[in-house]
């Protein structure tokens, strides 16, 4: 039987999941009955969620976790956590209780601009169009007076136009490089609404331009996007504290495991291959975050592995040294966040996530995800260079392994008080199990 279909989209929810289960599942009844499962018993709620994207059939739970105990410039959060993967959560537990005695995590808004371009090519003369744009520059920002009235309300919009010489890349293309601050938005469809209308009135007085009318040149724009690289959309998180007050880690001096912890940061810094996984580790914390309040995680994973790469190697996006007797860890990197549009306003776990929060602004958002990463990196760094990162993680993973082989509860129990002394492997766990019946 074909898998072909036409007019899918155009089918109503229950004609789409029957279709879906008949033509892929061995067994439709079984197929249907787990999607069934996944609805959310209130219809209006599910009718909120169905909306949300095209071609909905069901819903795909993540677990939300939260993570108490944090100090955040000197105030108390507990974070939402939404994410599959086990032992995350628990880091950045345990990471905010032990920076929280020892003064918390500091953060610094470093910039909030966000990019836009237009992308054209246009065949005259660089300098007729540097003229042509300084003539026409303030007609560009007037033609989205209407888009940008209620942004500048809030404080931001707009902030400059470039235009910027390509044509060393591709032979005659041209960008013109917009910075906006778009507030407490992440902002994308404001920006995108103001670029797409922008490269309208760009074309239409390049049309009626007299000097490109008698030498024959126009402008062809390619295309009208964001930029979710946003390098000057920074925040910095750094904890310290002195080398004395380290606590005494696992067979080391406090002083023995400051540099040994400094000398791993700086092998991220160098080795790409381990730098990934590095940040990978950063982004376990600041994704979690990010998703349970209803911002693009896609978006933020995008614009932070460039600007990892920003010098010509992909490096660390954290930070660690000796200043005098102390002990710094710092993280710095691009975030663009939203507290408005979005889902913020109608996904209900998405505004009890900010509510747990304090509500936070976008530049407050920022702060709080950027600790995320950093409280998330130090757990990390800290099991790696001790104990190894397998013994914390397996541990929580023991649940998911007994889940896979479905334990009993008896069985589980028993596993449980047993693997508190023995090394965790699938394979070991399997043999308990058989063991165990």
């Amino acid at each position: 039987m074909s898998k072909k279909i036409e007019g899918f989209s155009k089918l109503s929810k229950a004609e789409k999941i029957n279709w879906v289960t008949q033509i892929h599942f061995e067994d439709a009844y079984e197929a249907k009955k787990i999607i069934s499962s996944y609805n959310h018993n209130n219809e209006e709620k599910q009718k909120l969620h169905d909306e949300f994207i095209e071609n909905s059939i069901t819903n795909y739970y993540f677990p939300l976790g939260v993570a108490p105990n944090f100090v955040i410039n000197g105030k108390e959060y507990t974070l939402p956590m939404a994410t599959e993967e086990s032992s995350v959560v628990a880091a950045a537990c345990n990471a905010a209780k032990f920076w929280a005695s020892r003064g918390g995590f500091k953060t610094k808004i470093l910039g909030t601009e966000k990019i836009g371009q237009v992308h054209f090519l246009f065949e005259g003369k660089t300098k007729q169009l540097q003229t042509f744009f300084e003539q026409k520059k303030q007609m560009l920002f007037n033609s989205i007076s209407s888009l940008t009235a209620n942004m500048q309300k809030r404080g931001g919009g707009i902030v400059d136009i470039r235009l910027k010489d390509k044509s060393n890349l591709i032979e005659d293309y041209y960008q013109l490089h917009f910075t906006f601050d778009t507030v407490d938005s992440m902002g994308a469809n404001f920006i995108n609404s103001c670029l797409e209308k922008i490269a309208n009135t760009l074309q239409s007085l390049a049309t009626d331009h007299e000097v490109f009318l008698k030498e024959r040149f126009s402008i062809e724009v390619i295309m009208s996007i964001l930029s979710n690289y946003v390098p000057q959309c920074l925040v910095e998180a750094e904890v310290r504290c002195p080398v004395r007050s380290l606590g005494g880690q696992t067979g080391m001096s406090d002083m023995q495991f400051a540099q040994k912890f400094i000398l791993a940061i700086e092998i991220s810094q160098k080795e790409p291959y381990r730098a990934v996984t590095h940040n990978k580790g950063i982004m376990n914390g600041i994704d979690a975050v990010v998703i349970a309040t209803g911002n693009d995680f896609r978006a933020v994973e995008a614009g932070v592995h460039a600007f990892a790469a920003r010098n010509g190697i992909y490096s660390s996006l954290s930070h660690a040294f000796l200043e005098g007797d102390d002990f710094v860890f710092q993280l710095k990197l691009p975030l663009s966040l939203g507290t408005v549009g979005g889902l913020t306003q109608l996904h209900p776990m998405v505004k009890w996530s900010l509510e747990l929060l304090g509500n936070p602004n976008a530049k407050n958002l920022m702060e709080i995800v950027a600790v995320a990463g950093l409280a998330q990196n130090f757990a990390a760094v800290r099991s790696l260079i001790t104990s190894g990162i397998q013994k914390g993680h397996m541990k929580m993973h023991l649940l998911n392994i007994l889940n896979q082989h479905q334990a009993s509860a008896n069985q589980k129990e028993k596993a449980l008080e047993y693997f508190k002394t023995q090394t965790i492997t699938y394979s070991a766990v399997n043999d308990f199990l058989k063991s165990n019946p």
